[in-house]
Order: C-alpha cells, then sequence, then structure tokens
C-alpha cells in the first residue's frame, strides 16, 4: 500500500466531508431529539454516508453514466435539498412528516457529508490511486467525523438550548447560502459545458 497516497487521500476527503461544518448542522436538525436519539442519529448518518461512499467509490462513474447524470445535475440536486432544509429551520416549515426522526440523519449523511463534492472526489481519488487505498482513507475520515458527530451532545449541553435555538437561525441562513452556492454553481458550469456544444451543431441543425 502507498502510505503517502492513502495519508494524501485521508486528508482530502476529510476536509471534503468537512466535519466541523456538519457538527452544528447535526446540532440543528436534531435540537428537538433526547440523547439516546441524537446518538442514533450520528451512527445511522455515518452508516449511510459510508455507504454511499463505499459505492460510489467502487461503482461511482457507471452509476452516473448509467442514468445519465452529470457532476453539475447532482450539485444542483444538492442545493434544492439544502435550500429546503433551510426554509426548514428558519421558518419552521416541514417538508416531512412530524415526528419524522430519520429525517436529521438523512440529510447529515447525504447531501451534507456524502455530497457532489465527496462523490466526485472518490471517482477522482480511485482513479489515481488503487481502490483499498481510497477505501481505507474514507473510513479513517469518516471515523473522525463519527466521533465529532456522538459528541454533540457534549456541546449542547455546555451551549444550553437557548443557544442552539438563535445558532440554528443563523446555522440556516448558512445552509441556504451554501445551497444557493451548489445551485448557481452547478448551473454554470452546465450551461458553459453544454450551451456552446449547442450552439456549434446549431447552425447545422437549421
Amino acid at each position: 500500500m502507498d502510505l503517502e497516497g492513502l495519508l494524501a487521500a485521508a486528508t482530502l476527503l476529510f476536509f471534503i466531508f468537512d466535519p466541523f461544518a456538519s457538527l452544528p448542522m447535526f446540532l440543528t436538525l436534531t435540537k428537538e431529539q433526547n440523547e439516546q436519539q441524537k446518538v442514533a442519529s450520528a451512527n445511522r448518518a455515518i452508516l449511510v454516508a459510508s455507504l454511499l461512499f463505499l459505492i460510489f467509490a467502487i461503482i461511482g462513474q457507471p452509476i452516473l453514466d448509467l442514468f445519465g447524470i452529470t457532476g453539475d445535475g447532482f450539485r444542483i440536486a444538492g442545493g434544492i435539498v439544502l435550500l429546503m432544509m433551510a426554509i426548514e429551520v428558519v421558518f419552521g416549515v416541514s417538508f416531512s412528516k412530524q415526528g419524522d426522526s430519520n429525517v436529521a440523519w438523512v440529510i447529515v449523511a447525504t447531501p451534507i457529508l456524502t455530497g457532489p463534492g465527496v462523490i466526485t472526489t472518490a471517482i477522482l481519488l480511485v482513479g489515481r490511486y488503487d481502490i483499498f487505498t481510497v477505501l481505507i482513507a474514507g473510513f479513517f475520515a469518516l471515523m473522525i467525523t463519527w466521533i465529532l458527530l456522538r459528541n454533540a451532545v457534549w456541546v449542547v449541553r455546555r451551549l444550553g438550548t437557548n443557544t442552539i435555538d438563535i445558532f440554528s437561525k443563523v446555522m440556516g441562513l448558512l445552509i441556504a447560502a451554501v445551497g444557493v452556492e451548489y445551485i448557481m454553481s452547478g448551473a454554470i458550469d452546465y450551461i458553459n459545458t453544454y450551451i456552446p456544444a449547442v450552439a456549434i451543431h446549431l447552425p447545422s441543425l437549421i
């Protein structure tokens, strides 16, 4: 195994997973849950994120090609999900069933943890290193992320519910901004990629 490649891949994946950004979002989404439910949500989020990472690292590109999905299109879809999540947090509007405890860990797992960036990075790293190196690197990155999420309960105890409520509104605005950035960057890249090609072939079609 290439130890240098393993370290480089693990470091890159850790930054792409960005658990420090995921932690406040996780606290926001699980503020109504008790300690046991928060731990369960953290476990489920990491499990789902791990499975998604494993799937896309092994057969990511063939899956996207099979369904005709571009990376830009996936980024736009992820941005829409984040934007809807932000609306729920800021305005208290619910797009899901009341009392659905699955919402928090599903959203944290994807698109926050395993979003377009992680999926794209996984596919690119497999092309650069061997699959085993990439999977081990992903394991280390996800393990650190899991430890941080499980300690979210400690953060809640130190900050208090009132501080979390205020922090939730601010995080909602930041989540909305991230969603808009995903949508805009995906749309711009999509236009830059496909519109010139259409313009070149349009005269021949006319």
